[in-house]
């Protein structure tokens, strides 16, 4: 389902440090054959996934990024919401900056969006950061990391609070301002914090006109209650194509279906699928759009 830093998941999360994310403009504008160019007339076509990628672990549990490199590749997208992002945070990933690593194997434009910054845990060494990133083949224009309801999973007693790692991102997609949000909500069962966050959330889209996708784990099934003020804004792609209730996690023996693809009004959606593949303990949702020009 989703993961704390120091658990794989169900549901997971992290929050509070609100750090500023910086943009990494990493490789070049590569066309892959679902880097689609403007359709005169009928709006831009692109191709967009939500992966999960449990710290760069395989469904075996075993760090890989490679791996994880080569299911994204294979599906050729123009944007891609990746959950539980490690950046230098600790031996499990190698401190691995995982999304500037997979930018530069892709070739595509980054935002890392930190959940969690904390102290090394080595001398000399970086901040240990854990989050949730966007990989663009479309320049992107501004970005930030706002903050949403959190409980963290980092301090002793948590309480609800503000915290970072929901970035907000513009890019040009062949000439359309397009918003793009990535998320990773709270994995507990009590649907709270969950809740919070889904209402977090519609503020801050809600402040911005045109066109926006949502990608991410949601840690909720497409019918729980929580995620209902959702679907009065967004569309989830994956619904559309008649695959509703078809099962992301885990990866080996899906039985819930908890990572989403979503748009707003003025998108479409041609085509959606799920890849099978154990790269991580999540499978990928993989949605074909069309936009109208904005």
């Amino acid at each position: 389902m989703s993961s704390s830093p120091s658990h794989p998941s169900r549901h997971r999360r992290h929050g509070i440090a609100a750090v500023p994310a910086v943009i990494a403009l990493l490789g070049t504008l590569a066309t892959g054959p679902a880097a689609h160019a403007a359709d005169h007339g009928r709006g831009v076509r692109l191709r967009v996934m939500a992966y999960n990628i449990q710290a760069g672990a395989g469904a075996d549990h075993v760090f890989d990024l490679e791996r994880q490199a080569r299911a994204i590749e294979s599906e050729h997208p123009d944007l891609v919401g990746l959950e539980e992002v490690d950046v230098d945070w600790a031996a499990r990933s190698d401190y691995t900056d995982e999304a500037t690593w997979l930018a530069k194997r892709l070739h595509m434009h980054v935002f890392f969006a930190p959940i969690y910054d904390l102290p090394p845990d080595r001398a000399g060494a970086p901040d240990r950061r854990f989050g949730v990133a966007l990989l663009s083949r479309f320049p992107i224009l501004r970005a930030r990391n706002l903050e949403i309801t959190r409980l963290s999973t980092q301090v002793p007693d948590p309480v609800p609070a503000p915290g970072p790692g929901f970035p907000e991102v513009l890019v040009d997609a062949h000439g359309m301002p397009l918003w793009v949000y990535v998320t990773h909500l709270d994995y507990r069962a009590d649907p709270g914090v969950r809740e919070s966050q889904v209402a977090d959330m519609d503020a801050i889209m809600d402040r911005r006109h045109g066109p926006k996708l949502l990608l991410g784990d949601l840690n909720a099934q497409p019918d729980d209650a929580e995620l209902a003020p959702l679907w009065t804004r967004l569309t989830d792609a994956l619904t559309v194509e008649g695959q509703r209730t078809t099962p992301t996690w885990p990866a080996d023996a899906p039985t819930e279906r908890i990572d989403y693809v979503t748009f707003s009004p003025g998108i479409r959606v041609t085509g959606a699928h799920i890849p099978d593949t154990l790269a991580s303990d999540h499978r990928p949702v993989v949605a074909d759009l069309r936009g109208l020009r904005h």
